[in-house]
């Protein structure tokens, strides 16, 4: 069980690690603290803020919980041996600097995440958006609170439904023809690059559905968490629930209700 004394201990962490590492640098970055760790024909960028959040996110996560390992972005970057531990140990799963191309061009959004998981299952999850502060949390079987507020997912009420889909990590033809597939039943609109923003997003009110193509644990098990928490629904196209230890899967889906998710993944299903 994910306590409040757990959940406060977490948010100072990732305050700290926000306010020194992240909004220290932000439109501040040399040339030369701006990386590319392009992969697979996919332009990506780490920055020294990345490096500087997950060093203060590890050691202090670590004397939080010293029984849990932490699986942080940038050391499954330099090791992807780190990813096997989310099989079996209780681990902290940590994107220090979620929104990376965002913040390295100046610009909202960008933020801090924060999971804890248990052989694969997310147990808890903590969002921090670094500029405006709003801080969303999470546990298991405890519901969805931003702040001090448990708050429960609304739709945007528009017809036709929102959809923000992620389609960076497609294929182009695949990307074209799931577009195509799309439009006549969704309004479609720009995906903010920032998993700390989109999940919040479909919680508020903002997006009735979102896709995702690549699923990597630091990127979704605390937003996955949170919107299931809130009442909305993530999970896979089939219908398998999001589990951080199954990293190689892709295609998750994302949505302010269940009926809206179901909608949607009939869509989806027509791209196999």
């Amino acid at each position: 069980m994910i306590t409040p004394t757990l959940t406060a201990a977490v948010e100072t962490i990732m305050r700290e690690a926000s306010d020194r590492a992240i909004k220290a640098r932000y439109r501040k970055l040399e040339t030369d603290q701006i990386m590319d760790k392009s992969a697979n024909g996919i332009f990506d960028v780490v920055t020294i803020a990345d490096q500087e959040s997950e060093a203060i996110l590890t050691a202090r996560l670590s004397q939080l919980l010293p029984e849990a390992a932490v699986v942080g972005e940038e050391a499954v970057a330099a090791d992807p041996a780190v990813l096997e531990q989310l099989r079996d140990k209780l681990c902290w799963i940590v994107d220090p600097l979620d929104g990376t191309m965002n913040f390295s061009q100046g610009k909202a959004p960008f933020g801090v995440l924060v999971a804890l998981a248990d052989k694969g299952e997310t147990i808890g999850g903590w969002i921090l958006d670094t500029l405006t502060g709003r801080f969303c949390h999470t546990g298991l079987g405890q519901g969805a609170h931003i702040g001090d507020y448990r708050i429960t997912a609304r739709t945007t009420g528009a017809t036709p439904p929102v959809a923000a889909i992620s389609t960076i990590f497609m294929e182009p033809g695949q990307r074209d023809r799931f577009l195509e597939l799309a439009a006549p039943h969704y309004t479609l609109a720009d995906i903010p690059r920032c998993a700390a923003e989109q999940y919040p997003r479909l919680v508020l009110g903002t997006n009735d559905v979102s896709m995702f193509n690549r699923t990597l644990p630091w990127d979704h098990a605390a937003g996955a968490l949170f919107l299931n928490e809130a009442g909305g629904k993530a999970a896979r196209p089939d219908g398998s629930a999001y589990r951080v230890d199954e990293y190689e899967r892709r295609d998750l889906i994302g949505a302010a209700s269940p009926a809206l998710w179901e909608d949607f993944a009939r869509l989806a299903l027509q791209m196999d």
